[in-house]
């Protein structure tokens, strides 16, 4: 790997977004804005927009792989972001180059499904991801229904959540954050675990907006620039909640698109 430069330096290997409020596209934002040299390997090409996808066209896995190792010969890397994988090919590559590179620390988005509900990762492939990705991983940051898929169980309510996130270390990370925007009737609380036996809530109020795609890119990526910059895994996810806190407060009345609109990434400096 190359040596440490000036920079902080962040990759992200994921699904391109090209309506720019997920995916690598939310990724490089986020580590722009928090000070690292944003970087990425492109998984797949979507079509999308505020209202859903369109369209999916996957990358070949061996070009996944290139891609990566491209920026770890020159470049190198600080911290990794993994988000959208798409199928069990793109993992197995992913995976066996991420284990004999020796890449970490590894924040791994387990990319399942869109806002709009539109499935984003082949059903064939959430064992694989469990059990190839999960023991790499630093952390590991699912939602709701992505924890439920890879648990093979619902959760329903803030208990659930919080055994869910102590089954889902069992599987290898480090530590794993359960997001909990998608938990009906209850305040959008994270539960977070690290395997020292640590466990904590993330205590957010519900925000009333529409603007929430990529808001789980977004956390990921943050987690990840952090990371890079050599923050502890606590500090990381606590400083990581904190700016997508205010980037979804900061957008929270903005305008975009007739769905979803984005969060407002670069909320610190923004100009009218």
């Amino acid at each position: 790997m190359a040596e440490k430069s000036g920079y902080y330096r962040a990759l992200t290997i994921g699904g391109s977004d090209n309506s720019g409020g997920a995916g690598i596209q939310a990724d490089i934002k986020t580590f722009s804005a928090l000070g690292c040299y944003g970087m990425s390997a492109i998984t797949v090409l979507t079509s999308q927009n505020t209202q859903g996808v369109c369209g999916i066209q996957e990358i070949s896995s061996q070009f996944v792989v290139k891609q990566i190792i491209s920026i770890l010969d020159d470049i190198g890397v600080d911290a990794v972001k993994i988000g959208m994988l798409f199928n069990t090919s793109i993992i197995k590559e992913v995976a066996k180059c991420i284990r004999e590179c020796k890449v970490f620390p590894v924040v791994l988005d387990p990319v399942m499904f869109a806002k709009s509900g539109d499935i984003l990762l082949q059903r064939d492939a959430v064992d694989f991801m469990r059990e190839e990705l999960f023991p790499l991983a630093t952390i590991v940051t699912p939602n709701i229904p992505e924890a439920a898929a890879l648990l093979d169980r619902s959760i329903e309510s803030p208990d659930e959540m919080q055994q869910a996130a102590v089954d889902l270390c069992s599987f290898g990370p480090q530590g794993v954050v359960i997001k909990g925007g998608g938990l009906s009737n209850h305040p959008s609380d994270d539960c977070m675990f690290i395997k020292n036996g640590k466990l904590q809530w993330l205590r957010q109020d519900r925000i009333d907006t529409r603007n929430i795609h990529g808001t789980g890119c977004t956390f990921s990526s943050a987690i990840t620039a952090f990371l890079a910059q050599s923050f502890t895994l606590e500090r990381s996810v606590l400083e990581a909640k904190k700016y997508v806190s205010k980037a979804i407060v900061a957008g929270s009345n903005k305008k975009l698109g007739l769905g979803k609109g984005p969060v407002m990434h670069f909320y610190k400096t923004w100009k009218i």
